[in-house]
């Protein structure tokens, strides 16, 4: 048994396999027992389920804690609230998605959920090159903070202009090379033309698409959040454990959510400020170990000031948007 004691990446094998059952078992729990019948979420129910996800995510925060010391606890609570609150965008991004295709509450949950499995392959995939690069070419943290900065402050001054689907390259390259059936065919995401009035052989549905837009989404906003975590740690297990929680929590909230979509108009500038935030701290980082200055911000603080930004930016946006009425279907 001496194998499960393998350092893997910093860390034994043994606590790399727990991780991954602990999330296993929890997505077996999640569509085995919880939605082992297809049914139509609401928002009671998508707030249990999201605090129930949230309150695993601290638990193994808190065990983290207690096997590798504070700092690598700090380290990911900070990561933890980071992608949480970098992610939040990726909420409204969905909704556009399941309103633009059509796709009912009942079947909305189908598409997270396997959406989930694509996350955790392409975080891994993406959080590992990220560590490489880093380890390799300390200067990497120098761009990945000035990317930060830049995508903040376009953040903060784009036009408010309500996104369309039918702009976006890759939603209409998919149209033009995929045999897409006319309509929704339930839970499926693919049909038997044949058996449906079309051509013979494997027809894509609508519910497909709609899981590839959603994983194209989430690689998009994994660009800017991966960053902003590499510049509170380097440690690729708590970057990528960190970023898994959250995310699983997330889509669990997303149908509480998406019902005050409309809620949320000015949180974008909170998540920009965020960014410029992180980016900075990033510079800071190499700077600090390079030697060039003494300045550091300490990981408690970083948790802090993102926390902070993230509270006002949704308080701010309930308030100013209390006698808004939500927009019809």
């Amino acid at each position: 048994m001496d194998w499960i004691f393998i350092s893997v990446i910093g860390y034994p094998l043994w606590v790399w396999l727990m991780f991954m059952t602990l999330v296993g078992a929890l997505l077996v729990f999640d569509l085995g027992v919880l939605h082992k019948d297809q049914h139509e979420i609401g928002v009671k129910e998508s707030l249990k389920l999201s605090a129930f996800y949230i309150a695993m995510g601290l638990a193994f925060g808190g065990w983290l804690w207690w096997y590798k010391g504070a700092d690598a606890g700090m380290q990911y609570f900070t990561g933890y609230v980071i992608e949480k609150s970098l992610s939040m965008d990726n909420i409204f991004v969905m909704s556009l998605i399941f309103t633009s295709l059509a796709v009912p509450r009942i079947y909305q949950h189908r598409v997270l959920f396997w959406g989930i499995l694509g996350v955790i392959v392409l975080r891994a995939v993406m959080i590992g090159l990220g560590a490489a690069l880093v380890a390799e070419f300390q200067w990497m943290l120098v761009l990945f903070g000035l990317f930060l900065v830049v995508t903040g402050v376009k953040m903060l001054f784009a036009d408010d202009e309500h996104p369309s689907l039918e702009k976006n390259r890759m939603y209409r390259w998919l149209k033009g090379h995929m045999r897409l059936t006319p309509t929704l065919h339930e839970q499926h995401f693919w049909v038997r033309g044949e058996r449906h009035g079309l051509a013979r052989g494997w027809w894509a549905t609508p519910l497909l698409l709609a899981l590839i837009m959603v994983e194209s989404a989430d690689v998009v906003f994994a660009v800017d959040s991966i960053p902003a975590i590499f510049a509170i740690t380097q440690d690729p297990f708590i970057v990528y454990t960190s970023n898994i929680f959250a995310v699983l929590g997330l889509r669990a909230l997303y149908f509480a959510l998406a019902a005050m979509v409309h809620r949320f108009h000015y949180l974008k500038y909170a998540l920009s400020l965020v960014l410029v935030f992180i980016g900075s701290k990033v510079g800071l980082v190499y700077l600090h170990d390079i030697g060039l200055t003494s300045l550091k911000i300490p990981t408690g603080l970083s948790l802090l000031v993102t926390f902070g930004l993230l509270l006002s930016g949704v308080l701010f946006s309930l308030y100013k948007t209390r006698n808004d009425a939500a927009p019809s279907a």
